[in-house]
């Protein structure tokens, strides 16, 4: 009752699981990753000990497609389960069983598999395969949502929608490198998940994305006057500790820490500010 894709960064260091379904809350079953392990999504009549146990294999450097065959093997219910599983290397894997209800099937290749069922047909998979490999530019969270919205643009789960998650696992790429998950957001009931996993993500980015070195703008001059005058606007003046305190301040306010540094601002830390300011000066 879901469609899906499992992959991995060329590197074999990040993973990563994005699922649709008209099905609640999709992204507390199907999905689940480790750092530098892998990737398995587990649908249909999910078996949730598939995720455990894939992961487990793949720890052992057991291949994703002996993975799927194993777990599928010893597993009386397999002809109503559907399961994909990549690793750090080769080709990813997928199993979709004979009674798992129409249009139900999947892909593999390199690095990622794709599967569906309940589907408006073939096509979905076709767009979530042809979306991934076209997506070469894209981070990979935004990579793996952009071959989810293109299975969803395609069709999607025949029935409707109603979720939509996305795990994308890093060793100590999580909240303040204490951590692995990069991305784990999950829309569990609404008319349009696939957009409204988007807009997460949206958020994601600005408040936990990487700061691009090249981008930063010195707290001097100008830059630290509009500053101070933003802060002020926005209830956190600077006092005797100095700009960087004040900022710090605010910053841990909107959950906004991960992008600060001492000295200089992040463009999209100073575009958050301007419009916070604008916000309170307008009330």
């Amino acid at each position: 009752m879901t469609f899906s894709i499992v992959a991995r960064t060329a590197d074999g260091l990040v993973h990563g699981v994005a699922v649709a379904s008209k099905f609640l809350a999709a992204g507390a079953l199907v999905p689940a990753a480790a750092a530098e392990v892998g990737a398995v999504a587990s649908q249909a009549h999910a078996n949730l000990a598939y995720r455990a146990q894939g992961l487990a294999l793949l720890r052992t450097g057991v291949a994703a497609a002996d993975v799927v065959a194993g777990l599928v093997a010893a597993d009386p219910g397999r002809d109503d389960r559907q399961l994909g599983v990549v690793g750090t290397t080769g080709d990813g894997a997928t199993w979709t069983g004979p009674r798992c209800h129409p249009w139900a099937g999947g892909q593999s290749g390199d690095g990622w598999a794709a599967q569906g069922n309940i589907l408006a047909g073939p096509e979905v998979v076709d767009a979530l395969r042809d979306a991934w490999l076209a997506g070469t530019e894209l981070p990979f969270p935004q990579r793996l949502l952009a071959a989810l919205a293109a299975g969803d643009r395609a069709g999607g789960d025949r029935r409707g929608r109603q979720s939509a998650a996305l795990l994308v696992v890093r060793r100590g790429g999580g909240y303040g490198g204490t951590g692995d998950e990069v991305v784990d957001l999950r829309v569990d009931d609404h008319r349009d998940p696939v957009a409204e996993l988007g807009r997460l993500l949206d958020i994601h980015q600005m408040l936990f994305g990487e700061q691009d070195p090249a981008t930063l703008l010195a707290l001097t001059g100008p830059v630290a006057e509009e500053v101070a005058t933003l802060l002020a606007a926005a209830g956190h003046p600077v006092g005797a500790p100095g700009l960087d305190d004040a900022l710090a301040s605010w910053a841990g306010v909107e959950n906004l820490e991960e992008r600060i540094l001492p000295g200089r601002i992040d463009p999209v830390v100073l575009d958050h500010l301007r419009r916070v300011a604008a916000q309170a000066s307008a009330a």
